[in-house]
């Protein structure tokens, strides 16, 4: 794991965002909620492990749940596609966050792929339109949306689940519309300039803060060192410790608006996203 000090590079975010030993969505589920129920399939094609959903409870509250999930090894890697969802796996979401807006239930996300899958068959079965689907009807759900960034957050595969009425990010995560590789690659023929392509960027949780892009940073311990499976279990509870009562305070407020209002401060937050001062 790279070493994480005050001076860290955007690089090494980025590496650290990549960690395997992060925790990754079913971790937070079990760990932050209680009562977790996954729901499979998209009632329209099959069932995509890259992306799990379910509902459950955040101290007593019914909430759907949502989160990319990657794998530790190279079986479950392969079952969870490297946590690359393809067009099934965002439609069930979807099918998740409505069932949601029926039953009045609170929506939070958790983002961590490296983007959608860009397989010939995700393509054939309409990856872009179920990406751009989600983006509409996510804009319009009537009940609160918090999404967080808890790993990599990797161009159309992450905001696929990352419209929302807040916008959190771990402190080591990452959030990009190109990997620094591929930016590099574009830009200089040569992916070994990745830690240039990632200062250049701004995709670690500082600058997206700075630029309003995200609502807050959820607090990591200063490096993630893992020493076994001790020091494993120990920084996940003190992450989720963090998540949970950041989580709280937020769907506090948020409930405390109208759909009409949720709604109306979604769009404008959203809307006045890029826009250049000069």
């Amino acid at each position: 794991m790279a070493e994480n000090t005050g001076a860290t590079t955007a690089f090494v975010r980025v590496l650290n965002a990549r960690d395997p030993e992060r925790p990754y969505a079913l971790d937070i589920f079990n760990g932050v909620f209680d009562d977790f129920v996954e729901v499979h399939g998209d009632r329209r094609y099959a069932d995509d492990n890259a992306l799990v959903c379910g509902f459950a409870r955040l101290n007593g509250l019914e909430v759907a749940v949502i989160g990319q999930q990657k794998g530790r090894d190279t079986k479950q890697r392969q079952l969870r596609n490297f946590g690359m969802p393809k067009p099934e796996g965002y439609r069930k979401a979807l099918r998740v966050m409505r069932l949601a807006e029926k039953f009045s239930r609170p929506i939070i996300t958790f983002i961590d792929t490296p983007g959608a899958y860009p397989g010939i068959d995700a393509e054939e079965r309409g990856q872009a339109e179920a990406i751009a689907f989600n983006l509409r009807e996510m804009a319009g759900l009537k009940v609160p949306i918090i999404v967080v960034v808890v790993g990599e957050g990797g161009s159309g595969g992450a905001l696929a689940i990352g419209i929302g009425d807040r916008v959190l990010m771990m402190e080591n995560a990452v959030y990009s519309v190109i990997s620094p590789e591929g930016c590099a690659a574009i830009l200089w023929k040569d992916s070994a300039m990745a830690d240039r392509a990632a200062e250049n960027l701004k995709l670690t949780a500082n600058d997206l803060l700075g630029f309003e892009l995200i609502d807050e940073i959820v607090a990591e311990k200063t490096a993630w060192k893992m020493d076994g499976d001790d020091a494993k279990e120990a920084n996940f509870e003190e992450v989720g410790k963090s998540l949970k009562t950041v989580l709280k305070r937020h769907l506090e407020e948020l409930r405390s608006l109208s759909s009409d209002e949720l709604i109306l401060r979604r769009f404008q937050k959203f809307r006045k996203m890029g826009i250049w001062l000069g």
